[in-house]
Order: C-alpha cells, then structure tokens, then sequence
C-alpha cells in the first residue's frame, strides 16, 4: 500500500536552491498524480529533518512515460537531503523510475502576472459592446496580461434564452472580444454560449493576445435551471499553458463541488479563472485554500474577485462598472512553518481510493 526508494545526498547548503527531475512509467494505478510520490527530505548533520519535506507537483509527458520535476530552496540547517521516490495508496500498482538527477540551481525570479476582472451588468441588446467599451476605458494596452469577463456574457440582460445567443466558438462573439484582446495585448476569458450540432453548452473561451482562441471549457456542474433551460453539461477539465504560467476554468455552480477545481490544480493549473452569475463567497475562497492555487471571479451577484492560493483577497469590487486588479507571483512559495509548502503536500496525501456506500451496504 505504500513504499519505495530511498537515496541520500550529502553537500546540500541550506537557502542555496535545487532542483530535482525523474522519470518514471506506472501501471496498475487509479490515478497517478495522487500515487506516485517524489519529494524531498530534507536532514541536518545530526540526521534529524530540517524544514519540512518538499513534494513534486509538476508533471510532464503523455503515453507510458512521465518526468517529474520539484525546486525548493534547502531550509535553515540542512546538510544532506533524503530523495524519496515513493507508491502510496496502491495495493495493485507498481512503478519504475529512472534518471534521478537532484542539482543546484539559480533562485527563481519573481514570475509575475497582472489579473484584471470586471465587475460589470449589462442592461440591453448588445453586452459585448459594453463589456468592450468598460475593458476599453478601464484597461490600458499592456496594462493586464488576463482579463477575465462574467458567466454569459453575451447574454446578460438582453432578455433572451440561451439558445438564441449560442453560437459555434469561434464565432462572432469570440471575434469581437478577440479583437479586444489584441489590443490590449492580454490574454482573456468570458463565459459564452457555444452551440454545437444539436447541443448548447454554457462555455468558458480562452483567448490570446492575439485574439485566437487558445483552448475553452464546457460548465460540468449545470443546476437544474440550466439543465431545464436546454443545455448539455461538458465532461472534462482541460488545462492551457499560456505564456505566463498554466490556467484552468470553471464556471459558477462548478464551485459548490469540490472535484473541478481539484481536477484542475492535479492537472498542473496556477491560476483558475471563474466566470460566475452568482454563489458562495466562502466556498470560492475554500477552493483557493485547499488546492492552493489563484483564484479569480467575475459575476454578477457576485464580487469581482482575486485570491491567493492562501484564501486571502487580494483585490475585491462589487461596484458596477469597475474592474479589480491585482499583480500575483506564481513562483512564491506559500509555506506553513508546521506543514511545509502544502501545494505538493496536500494532494499527495489525499485519499482518492476509498468510498462512501450507502448504510449498510455490504
């Protein structure tokens, strides 16, 4: 149910940075990412730990093989560091490494990104050209890297029901907002609504500073309102790398449930980016807080919002007509002294191969 490799490496000075790589190929497993371990321990002289241990989050590679990457700065009286290379949670799993490498390296540069998010509710036939004209006023060129939009943007006050704005993406509503994008060379998200064949989904576009579409996200999670309004929920959590760091969407109701937003930090997502109508608050922030992550908001009876992965608010705007920002840096670490950094931590020891029966079920 859990073990493995053990390997440790003398020389290690601490606050110098380093960082690990490994590959390895598994097989009989339910879900790697929370199966498979890499992390480092790391010791003082006298062999006790120093610091807490650090875990690899970061996975890379399709098919049989994958490689794993962590960098963390040696804590205060480390000497040596135990690298270990565990399965854990996996009776019938079996997993084989190779080219473990732990080396120094330089101490990362702040990787900053400037988020903006609008707070605004559209009264008439044409909300994009309103949503434009507020981006337009509000946000110089260059002066946000993402700009994020509310859940229906195109559909927001004009009276009308889902299907008569849906449209294929691209389309017309993501031409127009992509425009916008280019020139304000930032990337952006808005909620849409995408017709394809016969099916209407509630949608969430990523676009570039280009203005291409760069990857959209179909609502999983539809309350029954949606569900009776006629459309179809999507079935999956995509990621997109962007060239500021690695994104993933939801969309409103997503936020009740725990499952999207975990799916989406597994996935390797730094900043999640939620078009929303409105919902809990206190929810949105545990979200943040429990798969440490960003976490941005546009609604409508909902604030405009920026967290950080420590559920702190960085920005807030619940006046119509404004837009929140906040520069965040996904490359700080956000450590407790008792716990360690939890990003790595928390999903390596959370439980996804146990289930919950119904009373007295055998």
């Amino acid at each position: 149910m859990f073990g493995g490799w053990e390997r440790d490496q003398s020389g290690i000075r601490a606050g110098q940075w380093y960082r690990l790589k490994a590959r390895y190929t598994a097989k009989g497993l339910t879900y790697e990412p929370r199966q498979v371990i890499a992390r480092l321990d790391w010791r003082t002289a006298g062999g006790k730990r120093a610091g807490q241990p650090d875990y690899a989050w970061r996975v890379t590679g399709s098919g049989d093989e994958r490689a794993v990457t962590l960098e963390a700065p040696a804590p205060e009286g480390a000497s040596s560091v135990r690298i270990q290379l565990l399965l854990a949670n996996a009776p019938a799993g079996e997993v084989v490494w190779s080219g473990v490498v732990l080396d120094p390296m330089e101490t990362p540069k702040p990787r900053e990104v400037r988020v903006a998010t609008v707070r605004l509710r559209p009264n008439g036939p044409d909300p994009i050209a309103r949503f434009t004209e507020l981006v337009e006023t509000k946000v110089a060129e260059g002066g946000a890297d993402i700009v994020l939009l509310p859940e229906g943007a195109p559909l927001v006050g004009t009276g009308k029901k889902y299907a008569d704005v849906a449209e294929s993406v691209p389309g017309s509503v993501t031409a127009r907002l992509g425009a916008l994008a280019k020139r304000k060379r930032a990337w952006m998200v808005a909620g849409v609504l995408e017709r394809e064949g016969k099916a209407v989904y509630n949608t969430a576009v990523l676009l570039d500073r280009e203005g291409r579409v760069a990857g959209k996200y179909r609502k999983v999670y539809l309350p029954r309102e949606e569900y009776e309004g006629g459309l179809t929920p999507g079935d999956d959590y995509p990621v997109f790398d962007t060239d500021f760091g690695r994104v993933g969407l939801m969309i409103c109701w997503d936020v009740q449930y725990a499952d999207p937003a975990r799916a989406l930090a597994l996935r390797g997502a730094e900043l999640v980016l939620m078009p929303i109508w409105g919902g809990n608050e206190a929810l949105a922030r545990a979200r943040a807080m429990e798969n440490h992550i960003f976490l941005a908001s546009s609604g409508y009876n909902f604030p405009s919002l920026i967290y950080d992965p420590a559920g702190e608010t960085l920005a807030r705007s619940e006046q119509d007509g404004t837009i929140a920002f906040a520069t965040i840096d996904l490359n700080r670490r956000y450590v407790d002294e008792w716990l360690g950094e939890m990003r790595g931590r928390f999903f390596r020891e959370l439980r996804g191969d146990t289930e919950v029966e119904p009373r007295g079920r055998k």
